[in-house]
């Protein structure tokens, strides 16, 4: 097994996750300029929803992969973007026009409240789904060769679909131009018609969404999780968009690219243990170099 090449793929299997779950805060960031860092719990639920819905299906006697995936799928993605919506109406708009440091208190605050929800109403200890896709697919190159599961090759296809699905919507459609117009000038937009409330509302179920996504793959990919799962992989995702350029959708992805990849490598070929401190060095070399992310554009103040 070329160790390497292997590590290049699990890297970009998990990067492509990450890179999801970063476009929820950078997706937010881009428009009311704040981090929700209520996102990574957001993700945290959509594990649980996806287990819920899971033995659901189960027990209604439902078992083909095509039926369960998609039903998983739509049902955590409406549940997930539910609760997006309503982190933006409890923990945000009511503080939009106070202290920048209001909403950040309050965003902090919704997420030791889901944490605290889900482990008194599913419990403290880590839950487990079965595995849905079984086999491995196994490419040589050269004299040596990598091995790919099916879910890790689902898990790929998903996540840049995803992705690919959200840039259309925000750079071809009505809704994705309202979202820029939005993000670059509220009070103009405003001024043009476009009900920035609701556009804002729709940014954080969006967001929820991808989250929601990265949830439902990472879930079936990994089988376990608990109830404080959303903080560490929340802070991994918050990293990568920062690496990328805050406010970035195709930042958000390449930094979500390149932790992963950090990651996988250093674990591979040093150490496990400290995967984590090269990441976050990685992240800090480069922000020193380029201070606004990989492909983020330095802040101008209007006057």
């Amino acid at each position: 097994m070329d160790i390497v090449l292997q590590q290049l793929v699990n890297g970009l299997t998990l990067g492509s996750v990450y890179g999801l779950i970063a476009v929820g805060y950078t997706m937010v960031y881009g428009i009311i300029g704040m981090i929700n860092f209520a996102h990574g719990d957001v993700y945290m639920v959509s594990a649980y929803i996806t287990a819920i819905v899971l033995a659901l299906l189960s027990f209604f006697g439902i078992h083909s992969f095509p039926v369960v995936i998609l039903f998983t799928l739509l049902l955590t993605i409406i549940i997930t973007g539910v609760y997006g919506w309503t982190i933006e109406r409890v923990a945000y708009r009511p503080l939009r026009n106070s202290t920048r440091l209001a909403p950040l208190i309050s965003a902090i605050g919704m997420s030791l409240i889901l944490q605290n929800y889900v482990q008194i109403a599913q419990g403290a200890r880590s839950q487990g789904v079965p595995t849905l896709l079984d086999g491995t697919l196994r490419m040589h190159i050269g004299d040596g060769y990598v091995q790919l599961t099916y879910m890790k090759v689902f898990i790929l296809v998903a996540a840049f679909s995803g992705m690919g699905i959200l840039t259309y919507i925000i750079q071809k459609t009505t809704l994705g131009r309202m979202c820029r117009a939005t993000q670059q000038d509220r009070k103009m937009a405003s001024i043009l018609g476009i009900n920035t409330d609701r556009i804002i509302s729709y940014v954080f179920v969006i967001g929820a969404a991808m989250a929601a996504l990265a949830g439902v793959l990472i879930t079936l990919d990994y089988g376990s999780f608990d109830f404080f799962v959303g903080f560490v992989i929340g802070v991994k995702a918050f990293t990568a968009a920062v690496l990328g350029g805050i406010g970035s959708l195709p930042g958000a992805m390449l930094g979500g690219v390149i932790l992963g990849l950090a990651e996988s490598l250093f674990s591979g070929l040093v150490n496990t243990d400290y995967k984590d401190v090269f990441a976050f060095g990685l992240l800090v070399t480069i922000l020193i170099f380029r201070p606004s992310g990989l492909l983020g554009k330095p802040a101008v103040e209007k006057v």
